[in-house]
């Protein structure tokens, strides 16, 4: 199955936000390590969490999509029956 743009652009910026999400905790925690263990597992894990949410809204956008397209073609169908009902 084809995929259109929208879906395309979609999946790109879901495989990057999993890279961003997986450097950006190594350089998270990197970066804090100096002021403490502690602080810096903390900000990781803030991180991570902020980072996930973002992927599940764009999850959700693809998902919201694809309900879009089976809605259509559901009403496409129904308009079918209910003109041949109607003739």
């Amino acid at each position: 199955m084809q995929k259109d743009i929208y879906e395309r652009i979609i999946s790109f910026l879901l495989g990057a936000s999993w890279a961003i999400v997986l450097f950006g905790a190594l350089i998270t925690f990197k970066t804090f390590f100096i002021l403490g263990l502690a602080l810096a597992i903390s900000l990781t894990i803030f991180f991570i969490i902020v980072a996930l949410f973002f992927i599940l809204a764009l999850d959700a956008f693809l998902v919201n999509k694809k309900r879009l397209q089976e809605a259509q073609k559901q009403t496409k169908i129904l308009e079918e029956i209910y003109k041949d009902k109607i003739s």
